[in-house]
Order: C-alpha cells, then sequence, then structure tokens
C-alpha cells in the first residue's frame, strides 16, 4: 500500500483538523450511540428503521473520522515565509486585480481552508496554481471554466 501524500496546511488548519476531530469523536459518537440504544429498545431490529438509520449514520461518522485522521497524520505545516522574494507561495496573501475591475484580495491555503467567500483560495484551485511564483506587476491568463480571464497582481504579502 503506498503512502498517502502529504497535504499541505496551514497551521490554522491544522488546528481547526483537530477541533472538528474531538467532536465527530467525542459529541458524534456518544450521540449515534445513543441512537442505537435508543431504537434497539424498540425490538424488532429487522424492520426497525430508526435503528438501520442509526447505524448507517455511524458507518458514515467513522469514515469521516478516518479521513480526517489520515489528513491531520499526512499534513505538513506550511507558513508563508518571506524568503519567497516577493512571489506568491502558499501561507501568502495575494491582491489581483481583473482588468479595471475591484481589488481582491486572498490568501493561498490548503484545500481544507479554502473559502473563497472570505479570502481564502485553496492552493488547488486553477486560480492560485497561476498565480504562484508570480510577483507584483505581473500580469498572469487564468483558464476558468467560463473562460480565460487576465488577473494581474497587486501585492504580496
Amino acid at each position: 500500500m503506498a503512502a498517502a501524500e502529504p497535504n499541505m496546511i496551514t497551521a490554522d488548519g491544522l488546528s481547526s483538523l483537530e477541533a472538528e476531530l474531538a467532536v465527530l469523536e467525542g459529541d458524534g459518537r456518544r450521540e449515534i450511540a445513543e441512537r442505537i440504544k435508543t431504537a434497539r429498545e424498540w425490538g424488532d431490529l429487522k424492520e426497525n428503521s430508526e435503528y438501520h438509520d442509526a447505524k448507517n449514520d455511524q458507518a458514515h461518522l467513522e469514515t469521516k473520522i478516518a479521513r480526517l485522521r489520515e489528513r491531520i497524520s499526512t499534513a505538513v505545516v506550511v507558513e508563508h515565509s518571506e524568503a519567497t522574494d516577493g512571489a506568491v507561495a502558499f501561507g501568502c496573501t495575494v491582491v489581483v486585480r481583473e482588468g479595471d475591475g475591484p481589488e481582491r484580495t486572498w490568501t493561498i491555503v490548503g484545500s481544507h481552508d479554502a473559502s473563497p467567500s472570505e479570502g481564502r483560495l485553496s492552493a488547488d484551485s486553477p486560480v492560485a496554481r497561476a498565480l504562484l511564483g508570480r510577483g507584483a506587476g505581473e500580469s498572469v491568463p487564468v483558464v476558468l471554466p467560463k473562460g480565460e480571464i487576465v488577473l494581474t497582481v497587486v501585492s504580496v504579502g
């Protein structure tokens, strides 16, 4: 079995994953166990839909826990460093503009941390991949499902 590939993540992102795992392993498991216990008390398990639903939910919960554990075990915490010589890199904040449009500010983060509406762009996204390694003043074409756009890097921090 091949080793899982490391996934880049910020320290905040790793903390978020660990907190989510703690909730699922604690409260999540307790809630499912209580649902299963209650459903068992209702009798005949063959025709007990509440029991089957709870067991199905338990399987989904355990799968989610296993996936989170895997992400945490392969996490490589990367923070932005000034050593990038002003180029867009994982963990940095970049300000871009499309044509004469308004400036947009994004922080390049791992996929788990991504939330474009909150200014956090996944390093795996087409926009971030196009911007990586670029510096202030550079224009870069980005191919999106809606077509190609050109972004100009205003600043990198």
